[in-house]
C-alpha cells in the first residue's frame, strides 16, 4: 500500500513537473533568442507560484497561525487558478501556432512576387515609373541596355553610349587606364539577377527580410509567432481568472426553482427554503464575505434557511468573528446546520456549538417535525473517521412516512440512502458545481450530480453550487448561488 502511494505521488509530481516546463518553455523560452535573465525570471515566478501554493494549503491543514494563512493564501490559491488556465491557454494557442505561421508565410511569399515582378521591370511595386525616375540621382545616368551586364559604367561621361560587344571590356572613368587590373573576385554578379539595379527590400509580417533565399526569415517569423500566441495565452488566463474571482467576490446571486412534492399538503405548497452551501469562510473569505451572503439570503425573505455543510475551513478561534454575521438570519422557521467534510479538518464539535450559539439549529443526525413536512440532517461522511458518521436509521428510521421529508446531507452520494428511507427531496452542496472549469467533468465522476435538480427513483436531489470557493477565490462557467427551493404541493 505504501509502494502504491509513493509510485502514485511520483506520478503527479512528475506530471506537475512536466506542465510546469511547458508552460515556460512557451512563455519564456520560446519567445527570447538566447538564454538570459527573462528566461530565469520566468523559472522564478513559476517555481515561486508553486512554493506559494503548496505553502497555502499546507498552511491551512496544519493550523499555522492565522496571520501566514493569510498573507500566503492570496498569491499562493491564484496561482493555483492561473497556473491551470495558462496550461489551458498555450495548450490551445498550439492550433492557432501553425494558422499563423501559414498565414505570415503566405504574406511574405506574396510580398517577394510583387517584388520580384518589379525588379523585373525595373520598378519597385509600391512605386509607379514616374516615382522611379524621380529617385533617379541627379547627375546619374539611365540604366544602360548594353548586352554586357557585368560591364561598369563611366562616370565622367554618362551621355556616351557602349559599343563594345565584348562583356569584360572595362569602361574607363577618367583614371590611368586599368585594362590588365582584374574584378575583384569577392563582388561577383549573375547577369540573370536583376539587384545589379533594384535591391530586394520586401519584410514579412515580423520585420525580418522574407526573402525564400533568408536564413533570418524562418526563425525570425518563428520567434514572431511565439511571442503572439504567449501574450495572448497570458492575457486570456489573467482576464479568465480576473473574472473569475470578481465574481466570487461581488457575492452570490439567487436562483430559484420550483420543486413539487407528491406528500406536500395544499396547505404548505409555495414554502420557501434558501439553501446555501459551500461558504468555506477562511483566510481569504471573511466576515465581509460572510455578511453579503447573510443579506442576500435575508432578502429573499424565506420561510427556512438550510445551511448544508463547508461552512468554514478553520478553527473558531480563528473564523469566529468572521462567521458572527450568520446570527442576523432571519426565516418564520429558523437556520438549520448540517455538517460539510471541511467541518471535520476544522474542528467539527467546536463549530456545532459555536453555530448553535449564533442561532442556527445543528441537526446532527437528526430530525424536526414542522407543521406541515419533517425536516431531518444528517452528518457528512468525513465524519466517520471520528465515530461521527451519518446515521440515517437515527435521523428517519421512526418518522411517520405519510408525511413529506425534506432531507439535508452535504454531498450528492448519501442520495442512495435517502432514496432508501423514503425522502422526497435531499438538499446538498460540496461539488461547487466544478468551480473552475473543466472541473465540472472531475466533479461529474465523483459525484451522481454536479449541480441542479435531478430525480432518483421517487426522491429529487438538489445539488447548489454554492455560495463561496475553496482554494482560490475564483469559479469559471460555475457562478455561485444562493437557491430559493419553493415547495409545490400536486394537490394544490
Amino acid at each position: 500500500m505504501v509502494v502504491v502511494f509513493v509510485l502514485a505521488a511520483l506520478l503527479v509530481v512528475g506530471v506537475l513537473v512536466t506542465a510546469n516546463w511547458y508552460v515556460w518553455r512557451r512563455l519564456f523560452r520560446d519567445t527570447t533568442r538566447a538564454p538570459g535573465p527573462v528566461r530565469r525570471i520566468g523559472a522564478a515566478v513559476i517555481a515561486g507560484g508553486w512554493v506559494l501554493t503548496v505553502g497555502a494549503l499546507v498552511a491551512e491543514r496544519a493550523g499555522a497561525p492565522f496571520w501566514l494563512q493569510r498573507v500566503l493564501a492570496w498569491p499562493g490559491f491564484l496561482w493555483l487558478a492561473l497556473s491551470l488556465y495558462l496550461l489551458l491557454a498555450v495548450v490551445a494557442g498550439e492550433v492557432v501556432r501553425p494558422l499563423l505561421r501559414r498565414y505570415l508565410e503566405r504574406r511574405a511569399a506574396a510580398r517577394q512576387a510583387r517584388a520580384t515582378t518589379g525588379a523585373e521591370t525595373g520598378v519597385e511595386p509600391s512605386a509607379s515609373p514616374a516615382a522611379a525616375d524621380e529617385r533617379i540621382p541627379a547627375g546619374t545616368a539611365p540604366p544602360q541596355t548594353s548586352d554586357a551586364p557585368d560591364a561598369p559604367q563611366t562616370s565622367d561621361a554618362p551621355d556616351a553610349p557602349q559599343t563594345s560587344d565584348a562583356p569584360d571590356a572595362p569602361q574607363s572613368s577618367g583614371a590611368p587606364d586599368t585594362l590588365d587590373t582584374p574584378k575583384a573576385p569577392d563582388a561577383p554578379e549573375s547577369p540573370d539577377t536583376p539587384s545589379s539595379r533594384t535591391t530586394d527590400t520586401t519584410e514579412g509580417a515580423d520585420g525580418s527580410n522574407a526573402g525564400a533565399a533568408s536564413p533570418l526569415a524562418r526563425p525570425s517569423r518563428r520567434l514572431f509567432v511565439s511571442r503572439v500566441v504567449a501574450g495572448a495565452a497570458a492575457a486570456a488566463a489573467v482576464g479568465t481568472v480576473g473574472h473569475g474571482t470578481y465574481g466570487v467576490l461581488s457575492g452570490p446571486k439567487v436562483k430559484r426553482v420550483t420543486v413539487p412534492l407528491a406528500r406536500l399538503p395544499r396547505a404548505a405548497h409555495g414554502f420557501r427554503i434558501a439553501v446555501v452551501s459551500d461558504i468555506h469562510l477562511g483566510p481569504v473569505l471573511g466576515r465581509g464575505f460572510a455578511q453579503r451572503v447573510v443579506d442576500t439570503i435575508n432578502s429573499t425573505q424565506p420561510d427556512l434557511v438550510a445551511v448544508v455543510g463547508d461552512l468554514v475551513d478553520g478553527s473558531v478561534k480563528d473564523l469566529g468573528p468572521a462567521a458572527a454575521p450568520l446570527s442576523q438570519l432571519k426565516a418564520r422557521h429558523g437556520a438549520y446546520f448540517v455538517t460539510g467534510n471541511h467541518e471535520y479538518f476544522s474542528g467539527a464539535e467546536q463549530w456545532v456549538a459555536e453555530v448553535r450559539r449564533l442561532g442556527l439549529l445543528p441537526l446532527e443526525n437528526a430530525r424536526t417535525e414542522l407543521p406541515h413536512f419533517d425536516l431531518a440532517g444528517v452528518n457528512d461522511v468525513a465524519g466517520e473517521d471520528e465515530g461521527q458518521g451519518p446515521d440515517y436509521a437515527r435521523a428517519l428510521g421512526d418518522r411517520d412516512r405519510s408525511r413529506a421529508c425534506v432531507l439535508l446531507a452535504h454531498q450528492p452520494v448519501q442520495i442512495h440512502d435517502a432514496v432508501d428511507h423514503g425522502v422526497d427531496l435531499q438538499l446538498s452542496g460540496h461539488t461547487h458545481g466544478g468551480q473552475l472549469w473543466p472541473g465540472n467533468l472531475i466533479a461529474g465522476a465523483a459525484n451522481p450530480t454536479v449541480a441542479g435538480l435531478e430525480r432518483y427513483g421517487d426522491t429529487q436531489l438538489y445539488v447548489s453550487r454554492g455560495a463561496g470557493a475553496w482554494g482560490p477565490p475564483t469559479r469559471v462557467g460555475a457562478p455561485s448561488d444562493i437557491t430559493v427551493i419553493e415547495l409545490a404541493s400536486r394537490k394544490a
